[in-house]
């Protein structure tokens, strides 16, 4: 190990989805305007080798680094919050590290040895957190452990974080981020939650050094008091965490209660003064206090989830709309409109009249389809901005060959195999993996590089750009044969990759449609707070009636 390097671990208690990526972001940030170079590190205990397989209804979002890696959605929050670009070596999955040492067993890796979780599937655990730490060349390592204290899926990362702390006291922390509850029937504040889940991390050996108490209302001083006794620490390391407007304020108010102060002095650190708490000042502040409204609606399909809208399905399209309005003076407001309401009718397509732009998501497979199809040659007609991603590109490609090149029937071989006019078709370097039935992480995944047409809405987008690099997922692609009739519609391929094989922009020239564009990439993956994207901000100008 590099020595004097820090660790942070960030446990949960009490319940999953409280914010611990959010935290975890924040300590990231923070640290980093005191001078530090932080590296964050996402642990996800499912078996899953990488996020790519599961269910965006279950699980949330995908979120694709540059690398191709497919992670969990906290790394996107990761690399907004740093505002920067992070490594596949970054995250870890239960599935990596036991597919690893398996890999290494049945190669003789282990020279014989009768291979154990400990100190085995341990030592690889601490050996990946440690080479995380030295390819970030960074001072600070904060790792986030997924789930809660008490699981049997995650006790090993734990386990694996005790052991490091043992070989390096002065150099590794815990941090608890726990639940405490209001129940309206009491009004009252209730802690007992959180001490059982602290009294719970102390059964394996570890006692947290800062617990993040996150509920309603902010934490009074009783409380802080209460918990302190409880939980062995000084009333200052209980941290107050109460709900707030916008994620981008929890920087801001861990500061209030001293965070970033009390984390320097834990570990033996002095602050030395970085840059950019005025600029995420300033972002906090544009998040509440937009002069006006612009309205846009997102027609997607994985709203199936009760009576609940997981609305984490496409958490960085929400964060892209975010940070293009709030740079223009803007306050997004955002309504999701199911696919299959438009397709059966439901929902009139009418509705869409009421929104200053409409977006197609990426996703996959038949659900929907001919309601986002109905939608996009509505929005075509009645020049009402839209924005397709990924899939919302291929389905704007199928309604312009379907209702303006006069191809009836003309399909994305993904759902219709035999469809006369394929206009969408699978890569020819995937319908092996298809064929075989190998999907986990065969997509083209990570960046590609995308030429720009001169003059293009999408090259002024990006101020004159020639070339760009976007982050991918996808298997099918526009098929070439068809890309001439296409063409004759008047939709322009505007990007393309480099050797003018792959389609990757497809719009309208502004003469035809004030806003009529897809990408075949996933932009909303590179933007960020401080940095929004400038497809999603030329969408929101347009959206909002701005010049």
């Amino acid at each position: 190990m590099r020595g004097g390097h820090k660790y942070i671990f960030v446990v949960g208690g009490v319940m999953s989805g409280v914010g611990k990526g959010v935290a975890t972001s924040s300590i990231g940030r923070l640290l980093e305007e005191k001078g530090y170079p932080v590296n964050l590190m996402k642990v996800d205990p499912y078996l899953n080798v990488d996020a790519g397989t599961m269910n965006p209804t279950e699980h949330g979002e995908v979120f694709v680094l540059d690398s191709g890696l497919e992670t969990d959605q906290d790394m996107g929050n990761y690399e907004r919050f740093l505002n920067r670009t992070l490594g596949p070596e970054n995250y870890m999955t239960s599935g990596m590290v036991y597919k690893a040492v398996i890999d290494r067993e049945r190669n003789l890796g282990y020279g014989g040895k009768c291979v154990e979780a400990i100190p085995h599937v341990r030592d690889e655990i601490v050996e990946r957190i440690v080479r995380a730490a030295e390819a970030s060349r960074s001072a600070v390592s904060v790792i986030e452990i997924g789930g809660t204290v008490g699981d049997f899926q995650n006790a090993m990362f734990i386990e694996a974080a005790r052991y490091l702390k043992l070989e390096h006291p002065e150099d590794v922390l815990f941090v608890m981020v726990a639940y405490l509850p209001v129940p309206k029937s009491i009004g009252e504040m209730k802690t007992r939650p959180a001490q059982h889940a602290m009294q719970m991390l102390s059964s394996y050996g570890v006692q947290a050094d800062i617990l993040i108490g996150r509920s309603e209302l902010p934490l009074d001083a009783r409380r802080k008091e209460k918990l302190a006794v409880s939980c062995n620490m000084r009333p200052e390391a209980v941290i107050s965490a109460p709900d707030v407007d916008s994620i981008y304020d929890v920087p801001l108010n861990f500061e209030k209660d001293g965070l970033s102060d009390l984390l320097l002095k834990s570990l033996g650190l002095e602050a030395k003064g970085g840059e950019g708490h005025a600029a995420w000042k300033e972002l906090a502040a544009k998040a509440h206090n937009g002069s006006r409204s612009v309205d846009i609606a997102i027609v997607g399909k994985y709203f199936d989830t009760g009576d609940f809208v997981l609305s984490d399905a496409y958490i960085s399209v929400i964060e892209a709309i975010k940070f293009s309005s709030y740079a223009q003076g803007l306050k997004p407001s955002i309504t999701w409109l199911n696919a299959k309401e438009f397709e059966s009718g439901k929902l009139p397509l009418e509705t869409l009249k009421k929104y200053g732009g409409v977006i197609v998501p990426g996703g996959f497979g038949e659900t929907g389809i001919e309601g986002k199809l109905k939608v996009i040659e509505y929005v075509r007609r009645e020049k009402i901005p839209y924005f397709g991603l990924c899939y919302g590109m291929q389905l704007m490609v199928v309604e312009s060959a379907r209702n303006v090149a006069g191809l009836k029937g003309a399909h994305t071989t993904e759902i219709d195999p035999a469809t006369k006019y394929p206009v969408i078709a699978i890569m020819e370097s995937q319908k092996k993996n298809v064929a075989e039935q190998n999907y986990g992480g065969t997509m083209r995944l990570g960046a590609y590089p995308c030429a720009l047409e001169k003059g293009s809405v999408a090259s002024e987008a990006y101020e004159g750009a020639s070339r760009i690099s976007e982050r991918h997922r996808h298997r099918y692609e526009v098929n070439p044969e068809f890309i001439p009739a296409i063409e004759k519609t008047g939709l322009v391929f505007s990007g393309k990759s480099p050797d003018g094989i792959l389609m990757e922009i497809a719009e309208l020239p502004r003469s035809v449609h004030p806003f009529f564009l897809g990408t075949q990439f996933h932009p909303e993956f590179l933007a960020r707070p401080l940095s929004p994207h400038p497809l999603f901000s030329e969408f929101i100008r347009v959206a909002s009636g701005g010049k």
